[in-house]
């Protein structure tokens, strides 16, 4: 019999090897083939999970706090704002993946607004060219945040924010600070019309988003946009172009805007000059939600979309439910705040927390004299299978 404090010796033949990380972190601990403690380590949800698994649960109590908003006229009345929201915030989120935030929402889906019910002035034939002049503006518009961070190192925050206050001032200087332009009747039509049951704006919205995420995952372009917002110093050590793929980046967010814009025009009818003030914070709100990384790289416009039904659906409950509108605002301020603070908080302590929450409850756990430290520098079970013998007894 061998005293506790002695090392017992394993053979190679039934020694459980530990797998090889490639680091010398001392003693690994090697598991008995029949130990019935659960891995917690190893559950991980799907990454973006949390926001389907949070609007499946609105969808569900919303009719508990506010009867009728899962209607079916309720939730053709819902989708298209949400449509729009989601398409804003593909612009949002392409800006987020490279670690930037866009402030110039508000007046590049206003700018858009004025320029296509003013130009036409109601007539259809005039519409293509104030589509064109839209994709000028917001190609400018793009340039110039872009130029401003890239080149000129102005903080994307500060930079977007002066962008977006020339924007308003161009729309006051078009408008005189009053609109009452209509959109043309075949936008109008467009944004309201359903095909096969389905509002337009949502089919525009998912064909939009679907195209978007398989542009970023399956392409060479799209890896390397998500490795220059994750690493820009290894991605430039890796001969990517940085800054081209950041002053891209703004563009093509100052288009998803335009094209919002569009939509708002033609859902609306007559616009007015805050059209877009509506949006910014929902696009940040739903960016935030759908799990993008703040620090870059890692995002999904998909989940940003589904953020965007939610925050929709949210809005919908709350005024349904007999609340102000200024609480949805507070809400969606919590969100943001929220998400932005778990950010930094690391997932190792949640994983500690779910250890301690969820105690091992196998027989013998905890007992410091079941385990003896096999003489690679494995930690191995007195009551495990390599401890035992050919008769399946201890054989110390």
């Amino acid at each position: 019999m061998l005293r506790r404090s002695q090392t017992v010796s394993v053979t190679p033949s039934n020694a459980v090897e530990p797998p090889s990380l490639g680091l010398d972190s001392g003693p690994a601990v090697v598991d008995a083939p029949d130990d019935p403690r659960p891995s917690w380590g190893r559950l991980r949800a799907p990454r973006f999970s949390a926001i389907w698994v949070a609007t499946a649960l609105l969808f569900a109590v919303s009719p508990l706090i506010a009867s009728g908003s899962v209607s079916s006229s309720a939730l053709l009345s819902t989708l298209p704002f949400a449509a729009i929201l989601a398409i804003a915030g593909i612009g949002q989120t392409l800006v987020v993946q490279q670690r930037g935030l866009d402030l110039s929402v508000p007046g590049m889906i206003t700018l858009t607004t004025i320029i296509v019910t003013k130009y036409p002035h109601g007539h259809e034939g005039r519409l293509p060219i104030a589509i064109a002049l839209v994709l000028l503006a917001c190609m400018c518009s793009g340039l110039v945040s872009g130029i401003a961070v890239t080149w000129l190192g102005v903080t994307p925050l500060v930079a977007t924010l002066g962008v977006n206050a020339l924007l308003i001032g161009v729309v006051l200087q078009i408008t005189s600070g009053a609109s009452t332009f209509s959109s043309p009747p075949g936008l109008a039509r467009f944004a309201l019309d359903k095909t096969a049951g389905i509002p337009n704006t949502v089919i525009i919205a998912v064909i939009v988003v679907a195209l978007v995420a398989a542009f970023i995952r399956v392409t060479v372009v799209g890896r390397r946009f998500v490795f220059a917002g994750a690493s820009p110093a290894a991605a430039h050590a890796s001969g990517i172009r940085v800054r081209t793929y950041l002053l891209s980046t703004y563009v093509v967010a100052s288009i998803a805007y335009g094209g919002a814009g569009i939509l708002v025009a033609g859902f609306l009818g007559t616009p007015g000059i805050a059209a877009g003030d509506s949006y910014l914070l929902p696009t940040i709100a739903a960016v935030v939600l759908g799990g993008t990384s703040l620090a870059g790289g890692t995002g999904s416009v998909i989940a940003t979309a589904v953020g965007a039904l939610f925050l929709t659906q949210l809005q919908q409950v709350v005024l349904g439910s007999g609340a102000s509108a200024s609480g949805h605002f507070i809400i969606q301020g919590a969100i943001i705040a929220l998400g932005m603070g778990l950010r930094n908080i690391p997932r190792q302590r949640f994983k500690n927390l779910l250890v301690r929450l969820m105690p091992d409850r196998s027989p013998g756990a905890g007992d410091p004299r079941l385990a003896t430290v096999h003489p690679e520098g494995s930690t191995v079970r007195r009551d495990s299978p390599t401890e035992r013998g050919p008769g399946g007894r201890n054989d110390h």
